[in-house]
């Protein structure tokens, strides 16, 4: 897989909202293409639980905005089923953790169908998921799980961080001839970026330097990523130069990428808000190790929400999950 560089993106951009360039997204692709049809609760009418299907009922009718009732395996099901028969389904599913209910319909159908099948026949649809820990919404409503999808050959899992990442990550998942699991941090929805103007797509399976540094290499996906960034500047004031590499992609993972700022700094820090046992980080690390171990300056370290379930109370939720002061100790314990 080739080394990510930092896009050049076109000369016309707008600021967006993350929220508004995935429906941008979703919008130009169904103008382009007639298979397309988005599936899922309270998407058409209510315009979607996080507002990003707002408006395309009215511009795409019914048939192709489909307001499902609350049943995610069925949900998953159709669109399944839609899929083999050469559509091009977009599920939304209010909340990852939803995405429980059709964990079967994922990992035993979706994933393995072109596999069982010889390749004839394939699968191409997208699972759009809101998720993330953080805004009180406590043990059942904040899971990260990336890694629950990650670990299952067959679906492709990404992790958008900017709006123009949002945007052209999206159509490149909708034109993916594979399932893709698209995760989507509820607390990006309302981050405004610079997205190019015109029709463009982002590589899925290519990671992304946020920021270059020599000192140490911090990795992280979505939120976490923004995170790193600011951590990062806080480091800069203690003349400590670090690199922030967000993945974007969980699988494919852009190994080359990862390996390549490690042998240059020297030291890795990954940063995650899932819980560290059998995490994406303990992969990264694991990699790492085994890839770029002679270039190591000490262990590889790992910084993730603390090991318990999502606690409701606002200010030990605060405590539990990763934020900028953690990041930026975790990377100075890094150069000890």
């Amino acid at each position: 897989m080739a080394t990510a560089t930092p896009a050049k993106a076109p000369a016309a951009s707008d600021e967006k909202l993350y929220r508004v360039a995935l429906r941008e997204a979703l919008a130009e692709e169904m103008e382009r293409d007639d298979s397309i049809f988005l599936i899922g609760e309270d998407i058409g009418i209510f315009g979607g639980a996080y507002r990003v299907t707002e408006g395309l009922l009215d511009r795409f009718g019914p048939q192709r905005v489909v307001d499902a009732p609350i049943a995610e395996e069925a949900i998953v099901g159709t669109a399944i089923g839609a899929a083999m028969l050469g559509l091009r389904p977009v599920v939304e599913l209010m909340t990852i953790n939803f995405s429980l209910i059709a964990y079967d319909q994922i990992v035993n159908n979706a994933a393995k169908i072109r596999y069982m099948f010889g390749g004839e026949v394939k699968v191409p649809m997208v699972i759009r998921m809101p998720g993330g820990a953080g805004h009180q919404l406590s043990a059942q409503h904040s899971h990260s799980f990336e890694v629950l999808y990650g670990l299952i050959p067959g679906l492709l899992v990404v992790a958008p961080t900017t709006p123009a990442d949002a945007k052209g990550m999206l159509k490149s998942a909708i034109r993916a001839d594979n399932p893709v699991m698209f995760l989507e941090s509820m607390s990006l929805y309302n981050v405004k970026g610079e997205v190019p103007a015109g029709d463009y797509t982002t590589p899925l399976g290519k990671a992304a330097l946020r920021r270059t540094g020599s000192d140490v290499t911090i990795v992280g996906v979505s939120r976490m990523a923004v995170l790193a960034n600011e951590a990062a500047k806080q480091l800069e004031e203690e003349d400590i130069d670090a690199e922030v590499v967000d993945l974007r992609s969980i699988r494919p993972l852009d190994e080359e990428t990862i390996l390549n700022s490690v042998r240059k700094t020297n030291r890795a820090l990954y940063v995650e808000e899932s819980k560290p046992f059998c995490s994406v980080g303990a992969m990264v690390a694991a990699i790492i190790q085994e890839k770029a171990f002679d270039h190591l300056d000490g262990p590889v370290k790992r910084l993730s929400s603390i090991d318990a379930p999502a606690i409701y109370s606002m200010p030990l939720e605060k405590l539990q999950l990763p934020n900028v002061d953690r990041i930026y100790a975790a990377a100075l314990d890094t150069l000890k």
